[in-house]
């Protein structure tokens, strides 16, 4: 097992991993720019390490920075977090190259799942079913237009690259393919620098199921249930449940075992997620994430498996405790993400923090760095705590999380607390009966 683990990330996640490390006995570094010098990880780590000015570009992104703090500190390992450089396979060849355990998969993976296209491509061999599309990258509209004769519109012309919904266009006919096309491939260079798109068969009314999978390097892969997270404002998730109201037994223990396969199949490692549009009884691949989730606290609500230590062990070479026929699911459980924004703007709102009490009880978990008196800088992700609670069923879960909701106070600056708040009463909330879709078009404009 490792000795000491140099947490390359910010915010709850970086407290998230801290604490798993130090409930295993792991000594811990943080690294920090200037503006988080008084964050929460930095108060509860064994070491700090001062990395930058608060520009992620000239601390979080600055790779020579954190392979040096590592080397400084003795540290054996990295653990990069979720975000920033989690799915950079330079990063990962460049700590492996300095002698230190990335926890995460092999830079082959992360490079393979990161180009959307050639994620396309493992995972058909793998056995995924795939939205119908073009077989690879497309790189002139003359080919589009040829291509999409075979596929049908409306069509989806999506950055190879990059994620988040930048890049990515819709095409309702011929006439539009043009502009779309050209749009999505402008958009694809200005967000990561690689206009390389593809196209997609459009689902109208979709709904956004993941499976978590997680493999050891021994041969052994297992699936830890689905996760439904089709409520989305601009392509970015705010409320995730585990498991899909959507989903009969039989139609999730299906794709649970077909990811399981496909992951053991890639000769994947450590913990992953693939990710699904669901549509009228089908399932169709759309990419997989080679790293921890945000999502995660609800998976390991339901298995009663703690991720974040799976995957250490992992990366020390260690062999899954379990197999797929001891994974046990019990209960629902519902996360809420809560933003420093304008619950109906959602312009960013930071500042000090004046007065902050997190919501408690049976069933009811926050992960968070928040506490009375802290500063949420304005240089990064909005995201500033999560809402997980868990109940014996999903009328259970709800009903924790609305008293959750009203117990929850952060101030003087308006958070997303009060569009949950609403979000829980909803009608299509509490049937479970929602897309991708819904959030945007019926619950924001009602």
């Amino acid at each position: 097992m490792f000795n000491k683990i140099l947490i390359a990330n910010r915010g709850d996640v970086a407290l998230r991993v801290l604490r798993a490390c130090k409930e295993m006995g792991i000594q811990t570094v943080i690294v920090h720019s200037t503006a988080d010098a008084e964050s929460m990880p930095v108060r509860l780590a064994d070491e700090s390490v001062c990395i930058g000015p608060a520009a992620s570009s000239e601390s979080y992104l600055n790779i020579p920075s954190l392979v040096s703090a590592a080397a400084i500190t003795g540290c054996d390992a990295v653990h990069p977090g979720v975000g920033f450089l989690a799915e950079n396979a330079d990063f990962a060849d460049i700590v492996i190259a300095h002698g230190l355990a990335f926890i995460g998969p092999e830079p082959d993976h992360i490079r393979q799942m990161g180009d959307k296209v050639q994620a396309k491509i493992s995972a058909a061999e793998a056995g995924l079913p795939l939205v119908p599309g073009s077989p690879g990258a497309v790189h002139t509209i003359e080919e589009a237009h040829k291509l999409a004769e075979g596929i049908g519109f409306p069509l989806l012309v999506k950055a190879a690259s990059g994620g988040g919904g930048r890049g990515m266009k819709v095409a309702l006919s011929a006439d539009e393919l043009s502009v779309a096309f050209s749009s999505a491939r402008s958009e694809a260079k200005a967000a990561f620098g690689d206009d390389t798109v593809y196209l997609e068969r459009y689902l109208d009314n979709p709904r956004h199921i993941e499976v978590q999978v997680i493999a050891d390097s021994h041969g052994n892969a297992v699936h830890l249930g689905e996760r439904e997270c089709s409520v989305q404002r601009r392509h970015q998730k705010l409320f995730e449940e585990a498991p899909s109201p959507a989903l009969t037994d039989v139609q999730r223990s299906h794709i649970g075992m077909i990811a399981a396969e496909a992951t053991q199949k890639m000769g994947y490692l450590g913990v992953g997620t693939m990710e699904f549009l669901y549509q009228d009884g089908e399932f169709f691949f759309i990419e997989m994430n080679t790293r921890l989730q945000v999502e995660h606290p609800i998976t390991e609500a339901i298995t009663g498996i703690d991720l974040v230590t799976e995957q250490i062990k992992i990366a020390a070479g260690g062999v899954l405790p379990f197999t797929q026929d001891e994974v046990t699911f019990t209960g629902h459980a519902i996360e809420c993400r809560i933003n420093a924004e304008h619950p109906e703007t959602f312009m960013p709102t930071p500042g000090k923090v004046e007065y902050y009490h997190a919501a408690g009880g049976a069933g009811v978990r926050v992960d968070t760095i928040l506490y009375s008196g802290y500063k949420i800088p304005p240089y990064y992700d909005s995201l500033i705590a999560k809402l997980i609670v868990h109940g014996r069923d999903r009328d259970h879960a709800l009903a924790r999380l609305r008293l959750a909701l009203q117990e929850f106070v952060v101030e003087p600056m308006p958070t997303t607390l009060d569009l949950h708040r609403r979000l829980v009463d909803a009608d299509a909330i509490k049937t479970g009966d929602y897309s991708i879709k819904w959030l945007e078009q019926e619950f924001l404009t009602s």
